[in-house]
């Protein structure tokens, strides 16, 4: 971690008095002043690389944490598809945040996926009402947790090298294997306990501040009533269960989107206000925003991003509309065609982000390289999390779907 003195400043609650939004536009335009305060000292602050924690309470105190609560809890009651378009203008201001947020989510939601209906009741109105914050330790590129059946209760042990959000979580969700099976569990527990130690080692080229290291879980002990989806012990599978893929990609998806929407937001006020037009090109212009070239190149970004857009929010209504309807209804196809329509929207933002990120740099001048700028964070950002999963991967995904018709199998990543 940074040894700075920075501090992060003290966030006034402008919205204690203000009752909580109660339409998606609402709440769309209650992200936008969150990500406007956000996007004011995002460079000052991913330099300190210091937890989160003011950031963290500014999105309790906006209700954003709460937007897919329900409302008899006092949450916003809100859509899947109204969430992710939250996720992608909080990542305009600040891409970390915007990340933080949408892991957030995709926990509060984990029950809603496996869990059984009495613990689904149990866990939304405990979030809700506490306006609690989720982690998860649950990486499957390391081992999995070992848990150990003692009784009535359980015991998750064991180390993952990535927990977002950790450190700044009321809740983190635990996946392991019973010991002796091949059986998955996952449970919901509190943060703040002894066995549960972040070693404070994330310290990466991007999304500095999502407190994205490693964890340890040194005997995490919980009740068999609280191990999710499981009924007399059995665990009670459905299709509609390894949705949390697919959802997460486009979580990854719509932040990478409002990541790169920050980078030609502010390349341009850049360009507008501080680029030099080029004096030696024999059609000189007296501002650099009447240079055919740089036009022309803001012209090129911004319509790929148009386009990804418009794909993200598509397939943003189809995941939703499936996330919102009865748990029994989902077919493996129709999980299947979903995924593949993610893998595509995920591969495009990817690389048209990564080249909106680089090209700003040739559209606003040698001078916007300095790290007061600080244009290279939406570079930096992007380019750390889109390493998540191979892309090569999404790309056979989705050619197996156009050319023979196959949906890819349900995986920690497909």
């Amino acid at each position: 971690m940074s040894d700075t003195t920075f501090t992060a400043p003290a966030i006034d609650n402008r919205w204690a008095s203000v009752s909580r939004p109660t339409t998606p536009e609402g709440w769309l335009q209650r992200a936008e002043e969150v990500s406007d305060i956000l996007a004011a000292d995002a460079v000052e602050r991913d330099a300190a690389n210091l937890p989160p924690r003011a950031e963290v309470k500014l999105l309790k105190d906006s209700g954003l944490v709460t937007v897919l609560g329900p409302l008899k809890h006092g949450g916003g009651g809100q859509s899947w598809e109204t969430t992710y378009k939250v996720i992608r203008t909080i990542a305009r201001g600040d891409g970390s945040i915007g990340q933080l947020l949408g892991y957030h989510y995709l926990w509060a939601w984990a029950t809603r996926l496996v869990a059984t209906d009495e613990q689904i009741a149990d866990i939304e109105q405990l979030y809700t009402e506490k306006n609690f914050l989720f982690g998860g330790a649950v990486n499957p590129r390391d081992s999995d947790l070992t848990v150990t059946d003692v009784g009535d209760d359980i015991i998750f042990t064991g180390n993952k090298s990535f927990s977002t959000g950790g450190v700044v979580s009321d809740l983190t969700v635990l996946e392991g294997i019973l010991e002796g099976t091949v059986t998955h569990v996952f449970a919901v527990v509190p943060t703040e306990q002894p066995a549960i130690v972040f070693n404070g080692d994330w310290d990466n080229l991007g999304q500095r501040l999502t407190e994205s290291g490693s964890v340890q879980i040194n005997g995490v002990r919980t009740s068999w009533a609280s191990a999710l989806g499981f009924v007399n012990r059995e665990f009670q599978p459905l299709t509609y269960g390894t949705l949390n893929v697919p959802a997460i990609q486009l979580v990854f998806a719509n932040f990478y989107l409002g990541i790169a929407q920050g980078a030609i937001e502010n390349a341009s006020a850049y360009t507008r206000t501080k680029s030099r037009a080029w004096p030696y090109g024999g059609d000189n212009k007296a501002n650099a925003s009447e240079e055919w070239y740089i036009l022309e190149g803001y012209g090129q970004l911004q319509s790929k991003l148009w386009a990804d857009e418009a794909l993200l929010d598509s397939v943003g209504a189809e995941i939703s509309a499936v996330l919102h309807a009865p748990r029994t209804e989902l077919t493996a196809r129709r999980r299947g065609e979903i995924a593949v329509r993610i893998a595509a929207g995920k591969l495009r933002i990817s690389e048209d982000g990564l080249e909106v990120a680089t090209k700003v740099f040739e559209l606003t001048g040698a001078r916007a390289s300095a790290n007061s700028v600080g244009l290279d964070i939406f570079w930096r950002n992007l380019r750390t999390h889109s390493l998540h999963d191979p892309a090569p991967y999404k790309k056979r995904e989705v050619g197996q779907y156009v050319l023979l018709n196959e949906v890819p199998e349900p995986s920690w990543y497909t």
